[in-house]
């Protein structure tokens, strides 16, 4: 069950996350500091930096890689893959599914491709995304990296003023680190198939 599994406990009163009810413990955690919420992980891949480039930015390709966000398309597909350009992703845990609006800060052709999720009203930037990539020899090393930005615990009280932020961020966390190492290895398998 993924509530506990990521450190929620289950109740018929709370609300639902994951297809599940989760109960959180009122925590009050004003101006919390989230920059300890932050991760990464890298592979090698035997394919050039170009080729595994193409794939991290189009995101039309993310649901052939993680195991989170099942599709996503260009708000506008004459911006694609441009900085500054907007996606709407398609996330799915479970029964339980979210859209959010996210926005490319890094396209940078062989590198770098980086993204702000504004959420699901896409007026705030709560997490940051990114692929960089590295020449090693014929290949490439692929860095995936996740960090939470300073608007994500309100916006996790603004739910439900009783959640324990804390808890949730550490769970979304797990979720992100274990997320990463899955996104990487099929990146792996798509790019040098």
């Amino acid at each position: 069950m993924l509530s506990e599994r990521y450190g929620w406990a289950s109740t018929p009163e709370a609300p639902c996350f994951a297809g599940r009810t989760v109960c959180m413990i009122r925590r009050n955690v004003r101006g919390m500091d989230v920059s300890g919420y932050n991760h990464s992980d890298s592979i090698n891949i035997n394919t050039p930096p170009d080729d595994v480039y193409a794939i991290v930015s189009d995101v039309s390709r993310v649901g052939e890689l993680s195991p989170v966000c099942q599709s996503a398309a260009w708000d506008d597909p004459g911006q694609a893959g441009k900085e500054g350009a907007w996606f709407t992703g398609h996330n799915a845990i479970g029964e339980f599914t979210w859209d959010t609006h996210c926005k490319v800060v890094a396209a940078e052709l062989g590198r770098e491709f980086r993204f702000v999720n504004h959420g699901p009203n896409g007026d705030v930037e709560l997490v940051q995304w990114g692929y960089t990539l590295e020449p090693e020899g014929d290949g490439t090393k692929v860095t995936e990296s996740w960090q939470v930005l300073p608007a994500y615990p309100d916006m996790v009280r603004s739910g439900d003023p009783n959640v324990d932020v804390r808890a949730r961020i550490d769970g979304m966390a797990q979720l992100a680190r274990d997320g990463i190492k899955e996104t990487l290895a099929n990146l792996k398998r798509v790019a040098e198939h």
